[in-house]
């Protein structure tokens, strides 16, 4: 019997052990289907930075018919990977989401013009293709800032034929995709991001739940940090990530994918901005302001909304990953 305890003890205190140094599980929602823009998380599953950090990731993939927010809200995911303005809209309707980090320092929205086009203030008159989302983002800052009018505007329905075959339209745009269809259609382009002209908001952040996040601040802590690791390492070497990316999303070809890295890095989404001198994943109370004074002015967002409960600053600062 002395020894049935013995053992019954040591197993015990074996299954304890292994429950104490169990990594800590997280589930992230992508904002689309597996792409380029994904890759840093992609790369720390796939590189072992989130094992080494105690962590085991799962990552899901997003799409049209996906919600986020509301899958966040109903506790299917952890993380989700958002923007701005869909997290100050939350926090206006009085759910409780918190940034912890921008994996992007410039929305990656732009503008897809002919090669004739200088620059976005030479679109006055021309047709500018825009999609129903843009019209309460995006659109209400560039009609403001040129003088575009809604009458120049058609509805873009994701089929670049229209733009092919007159020189007349310019259509809205991502850097990874509409701007890889045009060349791989041998259309001369230019790609105008938004942000280079002033546009505020960040782009691929991480949110979650104020109430989970302050409930776990160590395990936020090392997400943040093996993420942004995971972004660095993916702007390096991509192909470990990569393969994670075609697996998920089998459609996502290699020369995609090397369009989308070379953009991201043209580009400076993750290292540029605040996040040369800060580390990647950097926000500040300063851009916050000016998303939110820019969100109140379109009336995307009602004056006196909370928009510093929208975001801390904690996690990226603590976190320290240079580029």
């Amino acid at each position: 019997m002395r020894f049935i305890r013995r053992l019954f003890c040591t197993a015990v205190l074996g299954l304890a052990a292994l429950a104490a140094h169990a990594d800590d599980h997280i589930t992230v929602l992508t904002s689309w289907y597996a792409q380029a823009e994904h890759g840093g998380f992609y790369q720390a599953v796939a590189t072992g930075l989130y094992k080494r950090a105690g962590l085991d990731v799962t990552i899901r993939m997003g799409g049209p018919q996906v919600n986020g927010m509301q899958l966040l809200v109903g506790g299917q995911a952890d993380f989700i990977l958002g923007y701005d303005f869909q997290v100050l809209s939350s926090i206006e309707a009085g759910i409780p989401v918190e940034t912890v980090a921008a994996s992007f320092q410039f929305d990656p929205q732009g503008m897809l013009t002919h090669d004739d086009v200088k620059g976005l203030s030479d679109l006055k008159g021309k047709t500018i293709l825009v999609a129903g989302s843009g019209r309460t983002s995006w659109w209400p800052w560039l009609k403001e800032k040129y003088g575009y009018t809604d009458g120049q505007t058609r509805p873009y329905t994701f089929n670049l034929q229209p733009f092919f075959v007159d020189r007349n339209v310019a259509m809205q745009a991502y850097p990874s995709s509409e701007p890889f269809q045009a060349e791989r259609a041998n259309v001369k382009t230019h790609f105008f991001l938004f942000a280079d002209d002033g546009y505020p908001p960040y782009n691929t952040t991480i949110v979650g739940m104020k109430k989970s996040i302050d409930a776990k601040p160590d395990v936020v802590a090392r997400f943040v940090k093996a993420s942004m690791e995971g972004w660095k390492s993916y702007l390096s070497n991509p192909a470990p990530g990569n393969e994670l990316i075609r697996k998920d999303n089998p459609e996502m070809t290699d020369a995609q994918l090397a369009f989308g890295v070379a953009q991201l890095k043209t580009l400076k989404l993750v290292t540029g901005g605040d996040a040369a001198t800060l580390g990647i994943g950097a926000m500040t109370d300063a851009r916050w302001k000016k998303t939110y004074d820019y969100m109140v002015s379109a009336k995307l967002l009602k004056p006196g909304t909370d928009y510093k409960s929208a975001y801390t600053l904690k996690y990226v600062q603590n976190a320290k990953v240079m580029p």
